[in-house]
Formats: C-alpha cells, structure tokens, sequence
C-alpha cells in the first residue's frame, strides 16, 4: 500500500482540560515519528478558525531534538500544562451544501501548505467540524486523511468508552469535594453546602463527587443529574431529611439540571446567551438552590461554583488519564497514516483488568450525539449514583503524575 505524504495540521477545540496538551503531545510524537508520511506537523492557533486566517507555528521543529527525535522533555511539560497550548474556539462549519465557496477556500489553504493530514482535538462540536470536512471531501479531488481525536471533562461523547481529559476533572472534583465536606464538618451549627459542577446534559462530572463513598468515606449526602428531571419541591424534602441526620449537609449538584418541562434550575440567574452551537451558557444553578434553602428552610446556607479548575487542575491530573489522552494522540497519527480517515480514534475498555484499547470509528455516528449517565446508574429517587457508576469512574482516576515545579510553583509550556 502506497502511504500518503505531505504536512499535517492539529488543532484544539472547544473547552480547555487539564489533558488536551497530552492528547497533543501524543499526535506531536506520532507525526514526528513517522516521516515517511509526514513531511511537517503544523499547528492551528485557535483551532480551524486560526486555519483560516493562517495563524499557524511548526510544531515539528519546535519538538523535534537535536538528534532528529521527538524531544520527549518538551513534551512531558506540554502534557503537564493545562488547558489548550494551541488556544481554542467554537466556530461551527457550514454545511458543505450550503456554501461550497467556504470549504474550497480551506482546500486551498490545505493545498498552499501540502496538507494531506488533519487531526482536530474536541468533544462533539470538534467532531461535527471533523464529520463536515469529511463529507465535502468525498466528492473533492484533494486526498487527505481527516482524524477526530476526543476530549471533553464532560465525558459525553458517543463512540468512546470515556473521553480524554475526564478522569483528570474527576479526580479534581473528588478530591475537592472530599476537602469541602471536610471544612464543613468542623461546626455544629445546622448548614448546607451546595457544590455546582459542570454538566450540561452529562452528569458524569458531577457523579464522581460520589467516589469517596466507594471507599467508605465521607461523600455528599446528595447528587443530581441533568438525566433526572428536578423537583425544587423534593429537593428540599431531601434537604430536610439530611438536617435530621447531621448538622453538615454537603450537596453536589450538576449546572444543568433542569425540570421535567426543560426549564433549568438557575436559569433565573442566566444570561440567555448562547455560543456558535446554539448551547447556553449555564451558571447559577448553585445560587438559586441556595436561594430556596435559605427562604424555606432558612438555615445557614452557601453555594459554590468549581468553575474553571474543574478543567485546568493540572495539579491534580490522574497518570491514568494522561497516559491514555498521549496514547489515543499518537494511535490516531498511527491510523491516519495507515490509511483510516473520517473516524475518530475511539478508547474501548478491555476486559478483566482495567486497560484500554484505541480503535478508529466512523465520525458519522458519533458526532452530535450525546452520551449520556445511563438511567439504571442512578438510584430510584434519582438524588445519588449507583456504586456500578462508581466502579466505572473509579480505574479513571488512578495515579499521580509527578510535574515540574520551580521556585514552589508549576512550569508550563508556552507555545
């Protein structure tokens, strides 16, 4: 089989995790290892949106050794900085038929730098940006090989076992609320704490609050999903029911819970502005629960929103994590190179012990759909998860990466 050769161009999409710059140093690597095929790897400063107005850099010489190799110094820092090396963005591709003129602009920039390979690292809005290019060059006469790499802390995309960058913000949110409910046991004066975690229309992050409890110890009394509709009415009983128990009640909570009418729980609080992709932007959730409490059971009460450490907590990377965001960068330069193209490099999970293998699949199925907690992992009254939903967030955040600090603070990579 002859190999296809010529430049390859990555870029980051979408919200920044603590693991995306190892996902980039895997596909670094990757590229840089296989020169038969790959002549240059560029990278897109703030993803296709950067493409376009050819804001590139030369990330092969920027990681490439003066022995010819992948500088592997360089890339443990990248892989230890958090959010996107690269920068971000959230621009949403027209539909190849409904301006033609667009996508051949971009084949032409693809053609002016001899792209033949393109990697794009994001969660489902990056995969509609890699499915759309796909589809337009079925029919163009330009041959290049297009690979989905996924990352998202949400963990809600289809086709993969578990995504790039979640097990990263799992640990951070178990450890974190493991400190909360510890500050807040130190009193006897009845109060209730409530831990907003981000969550659109996953709960995965928000279940992992619950880790503690696989281990026997203390974990919030209670947990909610955007999966189950939310009654302001019973979560208040729930709260009640906890204040006869103990003085300390610590609630984790997901920003986009939302009654059985859709309506979300801090939409008072929201500013109604949506992104390119027509999302909300969600906040406020802890506060209006916060405001109920306090109006109808009027005990000392707080609300807090993890906000952006949940994602850039590179203090706290799981090794599990980053060795597999590394590991599923350099397999999708290894498929896209063997030929595979319109796929993302998908992780499915072995069986008996945890491991996981990397598997290209068609985009075409993955793209804008949600991967959502399933039901029979959260319990009846739908206020906590089942230890099964545990078990599988559990092996994800395994290990502790050891980074480089100078002066008593964190290094990172500045491209």
């Amino acid at each position: 089989m002859s190999i296809l050769k010529g430049a390859a161009v990555v870029g980051q999409s979408g919200g920044p995790t603590a693991a995306i710059n190892a996902t980039l140093a895997g596909v670094i690597k990757g590229a840089i290892e296989n020169p038969e095929a790959i002549t240059k790897l560029y990278g897109m400063r703030n993803g296709i949106e950067g493409f376009i107005g050819e804001r590139i850099c030369d990330l092969s010489e920027m990681f490439t050794s003066s022995y010819g190799v992948a500088d592997e110094e360089k890339l443990s820092l990248l892989a230890a900085t958090p959010a996107a090396a690269l920068g971000s963005c959230r621009k949403k591709l027209p539909k190849p038929e409904d301006d033609k003129a667009f996508f051949e602009n971009l084949i032409s920039l693809f053609k002016k730098y001899d792209v033949r390979y393109f990697f794009y690292i994001g969660g489902n809005d990056s995969m509609d940006t890699v499915a759309k290019l796909t589809a337009y060059l079925k029919d163009c006469d330009y041959e290049m090989k297009v690979m989905g790499v996924p990352k998202t802390i949400d963990n809600d995309l289809a086709g993969t076992d578990h995504t790039p960058g979640f097990g990263s913000a799992a640990k951070y949110i178990a450890a974190t609320v493991s400190e909360i409910i510890r500050d807040c046991a130190v009193y006897t004066v009845p109060a209730v704490t409530i831990v907003e975690i981000m969550g659109r229309d996953a709960g995965w992050l928000t279940a992992s609050a619950g880790l503690p409890a696989l281990l026997g110890r203390q974990a919030p009394d209670y947990i909610y999903l955007p999966e189950v509709p939310f009654s302001m009415s019973a979560f208040l009983d729930d709260v009640r029911e906890a204040l006869k128990k103990h003085p300390n009640v610590v609630i984790a909570v997901s920003e986009g819970v939302r009654d059985e009418n859709g309506k979300y729980a801090g939409e008072s609080a929201q500013s109604g502005v949506t992104d390119a992709f027509g999302h909300k932007y969600l906040s406020g959730t802890g506060k209006a629960l916060e405001m109920a409490v306090k109006a109808e059971i009027g005990c000392k009460v707080r609300s807090i929103e993890l906000n952006l450490p949940q994602r850039c907590a590179a203090h706290l990377q799981s090794a599990t994590d980053i060795a597999e965001s590394r590991g599923v960068g350099a397999a999708a330069v290894a498929a896209a190179v063997a030929g595979k193209t319109g796929c993302m490099m998908a992780m499915d999970r072995c069986e008996g012990e945890y491991a996981v293998e990397f598997n290209a699949k068609e985009i075409a199925g993955i793209a804008n759909a949600v991967r959502s907690v399933p039901r029979e992992m959260i319990n009846e009254a739908g206020n906590y998860v089942t230890d099964e939903c545990l078990k599988y967030i559990y092996p994800l955040v395994q290990g502790e990466m050891t980074n480089k600090y100078e002066n008593g603070l964190p290094v990172h990579f500045v491209i």
